[in-house]
């Protein structure tokens, strides 16, 4: 089991000229790659836009980023495409749409410049030559530091390769200056961390399915799986180790010192210590999602009964307010019956009264003594 890595001949690189006749060099240059930038750039080569007679079908886009203060390590944190278009004898770049993406994304992130730019195919031609130029001048560039030029292979049904170059000026004569250049390739590393192999595995999860879907693992699920994967990779170093003390396989003075490293940053402690540990770590795991689910049941509740009593006084109210309304309508027949009662006396017929005679006045009384 031998561990394959890249081989680089490190030289000095050389920069583009300044104008005062000096030329800088300095340390060979070391480009770190976040996933957030590798993923942008597969989005951007699937959703590409295929057109009737282009000569390519790769697409291109500026590199974001942070650069160390003496400048021998970049480290590509993210990436927005540019539309351009090739053809036979020319190729055509939105400069202008460039430069306000460029701007938006330093006015985000004002820690962040311009580090170089990318391309889904690993061929080098004249275009490629013009377009590192393009990236690599005083006005839209990064001058006084190289620009970072990174391929990625996006065929299908094949692995992605990256490639990371830096370019120098090289021309027969000044004529095709701009559109000449020598590319240097510099060594580069993927960078990730648990979350992003996570994502990741979920992605890869999907190839196996027939609707491309990845399902959503619950944290059980997830711990399951990992601890899965850590019991196979433990056989397989036990294998491995057991092979090279037998004589079967083939040992690895690299790998040897990588697991002894491992190892040595392995707590020091019995096996019931770590069964303790754990079953407390459990017990409070426990607690804390009981009281959770605790928490959440009496919120519910109290919305709950918020909600019924808001009802119950609706409904009081309504209640009361067609009483009122009942009760005035009954006071309202009352009256008419009144007014009908008395209507009917005044159209009532009476019989004609015969006059009465004059009583006749009656005589004064004597005053008595």
């Amino acid at each position: 089991m031998a561990a394959t890595a890249d081989r680089f001949i490190h030289l000095a690189r050389p920069l583009a000229h300044n104008g005062g006749g000096v030329q800088t060099n300095i340390a060979p240059l070391t480009v770190n790659i976040q996933p957030e930038a590798v993923l942008s750039i597969l989005d951007h080569a699937v959703r590409r836009d295929v057109q009737d007679g282009a000569q390519s079908t790769r697409v291109i886009g500026a590199l974001v980023g942070t650069r160390s203060e003496d400048g021998t390590e970049v480290e590509v944190r993210s990436c927005f495409a540019i539309p351009h278009t090739e053809e036979e004898d020319q190729v055509e770049v939105d400069v202008e749409y460039q430069k306000n993406m460029l701007a938006l994304i330093l006015k985000a992130n004002p820690r962040e410049s311009l580090l170089g730019w990318y391309t889904t195919s690993h061929e080098l031609n004249n275009f490629s030559a013009l377009i590192q130029n393009f990236f690599a001048s005083p006005d839209t560039g990064t001058f006084p530091h190289p620009a970072i030029h990174l391929t990625m292979s996006t065929e299908p049904g094949q692995d992605i390769g990256a490639r990371c170059y830096i370019s120098a000026p090289v021309a027969v004569n000044a004529e095709r200056a701009a559109e000449s250049c020598l590319f240097i390739q510099v060594p580069h590393k993927m960078l990730y961390g648990d979350n992003e192999r996570s994502a990741m595995e979920a992605i890869n999860s999907a190839k196996d399915s027939e609707s491309r879907t990845a399902p959503i693992v619950s944290d059980i699920e997830g711990l399951g799986k990992s601890i899965e994967q850590t019991i196979g990779l433990l056989d397989r170093v036990s294998e491995w180790v057991s092979g090279v003390l037998d004589e079967d396989e083939e040992p690895n003075n690299a790998l040897g010192q990588y697991l002894m490293n491992a190892l040595a940053l392995s707590p020091k402690v019995d096996a019931s210590q770590i069964e303790h540990d754990f079953n407390n770590h459990i017990q409070d795991v426990l607690m804390v999602s009981y009281l959770a689910n605790t928490i959440r049941t009496q919120i519910d509740l109290s919305q709950r009964l918020a909600t019924a009593a808001l009802v119950t006084s609706e409904k009081d109210s309504e209640s009361k307010n067609d009483g009122e309304k009942g009760s005035g309508g009954q006071r309202g027949g009352k009256r008419g019956g009144r007014g009908g009662g008395r209507g009917g006396g005044q159209t009532r017929d009476r019989e004609p009264r015969e006059p009465k005679e004059p009583k006749e006045p009656r005589e004064p009384r004597e005053p008595t003594e």
